[in-house]
């Protein structure tokens, strides 16, 4: 590993174009994309032909090293355009310092981005809309085409495309959360479980789009993707789009679609959306992300209409509920059944009255609730973003449950279960408790498919449900601790019981802690100090296997919990 920093790392990509990739090894802000803590790259690129553009320039995090290494490349008086993927305030900053040294550059963005960019400048700048149909003749071979194709989480996204070089700058898709040296993606089937991570975060729900946007690339012919964060894609560009292509595809299978609808004052409301989001989408069921802001009362109707539940999420302005919202949740409420569950989130800065007040008129409708109403006072934390996620997980859960209620049911006694089922569920595991801490975020779980799985190194697999609250932190490189249960019902009947979204699993217990830093039970029969070295997609589990640093005897008696099933479909 190397020594956790700060630097930019300048690579040429193609005639004339390079990519100044601003690094860090450390988390660089608390979204869900950013939670397996791998460090990200912020890409920005420069074509310099007889005109000079830079694309994407990164977030404050990187301004002023960012802008040191440009001057090293470019003239910045000599920058004649500016093109931005999408908008955010985090941009402007390092925007607003170059423009201060280079006050002659064009900025070219979306039509929403021009908006966004005359709110956070609040004084006239150089702007050109990219609507699509123009070029953009840089010299030299290099004719710019820009793509404007809004989604939810990002109204104002652009992707541009050289046709001199064939590289589309893709922004946003595409990308991983991870840093390292490779500029290119040689080694990319170690990046196949970040790429599907990066995907699940942050496109699942706008898989719509993702589509759209992958039929209008087609017809590009192209060699590269360059994306906003992480290896730039030369060697898996086919394998990539074709699993966007999959991923998006199995999106629209789900028997289950959660209408997610939403505004964002500052940002802080979508990334909440973003977290409830990925909590629904990885126990199996679809979300339609819908930014109440961009899209058409038609659309909302339509989605509103078809979706087995809806969750929405509104900051509050002046004490009130944003007109955008007001408008939805009146669609919501003339359209949607009201025997469809509802669930109310949202963030504010010195009250909340838009929250009280959504929930209000939908508890006054009739709506029931898939989780307690989340407040968020300002910039979420780690711990409230995992809060965010179980909520969405528990909600989905419900819509199952309220699915096979309604579903006919016919009593099935034990004789009458499948005798595969049977058969299966002979298979018998010891029962062990999964715990893991990340920084101060930890979880735990009741295992029962657990095996040894190699003797040298030391090895085991653990099956973990892609709904559990552990998962997302058992990825390649976590580290957790497997204690194994003696037999009795203590400790298995504290995990057994419901917890709450974001509620402590440890209360009451007594702990002590792992060399990994991981909780160990103290009244377990032994204990194992566990890392994750792969995982393996199995249906609706994931096989973690890991390999055993260290390990103790906590008790010299006693016999190992063993889990007997009837069935083996379920636990």
């Amino acid at each position: 590993m190397l020594e956790k920093t700060r630097d930019v790392q300048v690579t040429s990509i193609g005639a004339d174009t390079i990519v100044l990739r601003s690094r860090t090894w450390n988390r660089l802000k608390f979204e869900v994309e950013y939670s397996l803590q791998k460090g990200t790259t912020a890409n920005s690129y420069l074509i310099q032909a007889e005109k000079v553009a830079v694309l994407d320039p990164p977030g404050e995090s990187f301004t002023e090293i960012y802008l040191q290494e440009l001057q090293q490349q470019v003239d910045l008086t000599k920058i004649d355009y500016v093109i931005l993927g999408h908008v955010n305030p985090n941009r402007c900053v390092t925007l607003k310092a170059l423009l201060e040294l280079a006050p002659q550059v064009t900025l070219i963005c979306s039509k929403a981005g021009a908006v966004a960019l005359r709110a956070a400048f609040n004084r006239e700048l150089k702007i050109n809309v990219a609507r699509g149909e123009e070029v953009l003749d840089l010299g030299k071979g290099h004719e710019l085409q820009f793509i404007p194709h809004p989604t939810p989480r990002w109204p104002d996204e652009l992707y541009t495309y050289d046709k001199q070089t064939r590289i589309l700058f893709t922004d946003k898709l595409f990308g991983v959360h991870v840093c390292g040296d490779e500029v290119f993606d040689e080694g990319w089937k170690r990046l196949d479980e970040d790429r599907r991570f990066y995907y699940d975060c942050l496109h699942a729900a706008q898989s719509r789009q993702v589509e759209i946007a992958l039929d209008k690339f087609a017809s590009l012919p192209g060699s590269i993707y360059a994306p906003g964060h992480g290896p730039i894609v030369r060697y898996s560009k086919s394998r990539l789009s074709h699993d966007y292509r999959q991923w998006s595809q199995q999106q629209k299978e789900k028997d289950l679609t959660v209408a997610l609808i939403y505004a964002s004052a500052y940002g802080n409301t979508a990334t909440l959306a973003q977290a409830i989001a990925k909590g629904i989408t990885k126990a199996g069921v679809a979300v339609e992300l819908i930014n109440c802001e961009l899209a058409e009362p038609t659309e909302i109707q339509a989605i509103v209409e078809k979706c087995d539940g809806f969750i929405i999420g509104s900051p509050t302005l002046g004490g009130h509920v944003p007109t955008q919202v007001q408008t939805a949740l009146g669609i919501v409420i003339s359209n949607a059944a009201k025997n469809k569950l509802a669930g109310v989130f949202g963030s504010y800065g010195w009250s909340g009255e838009a929250v009280d007040e959504i929930e209000s008129k939908l508890q006054d409708t009739g709506y029931s609730f898939g989780f307690e109403t989340i407040r968020v006072k300002f910039k979420p934390s780690e711990l409230i973003l995992q809060q965010c996620k179980e909520a969405g997980t528990d909600f989905a859960q419900a819509l199952k449950k309220a699915k096979k209620i309604r579903a006919p049911r016919q009593p099935v006694s034990d004789s009458q279960i499948d005798r595969t089922e049977q058969a299966v569920g002979r298979i018998i595991g010891s029962l062990c408790v999964v715990s893991a801490q990340r920084e101060n975020l930890r979880s735990a779980m009741l295992a029962s498919w657990v095996t040894q799985s190699s003797f040298n190194p030391p090895g085991v697999t653990v099956a973990v449900a892609k709904d559990r609250a552990i998962e997302s932190l058992m990825h390649t490189g976590d580290e957790f601790v497997l204690n194994i249960l003696k037999e009795g019902m203590n400790l298995r009947r504290h995990f057994l019981q419901p917890f709450a979204p974001g509620e402590d699993r440890f209360t009451n217990l007594a702990t002590q802690t792992a060399e990994n830093g991981c909780p160990i039970l103290n009244d377990a029969l032994a204990y194992l100090e566990c890392t994750v070295h792969s995982r393996m997609e199995c249906g609706d589990h994931w096989v973690v296997y890991a390999t055993v640093k260290n390990g103790h005897m906590l008790q010299s008696a006693g016999m190992t919990a063993i889990h007997h099933r009837k069935s083996g479909s379920h636990y």
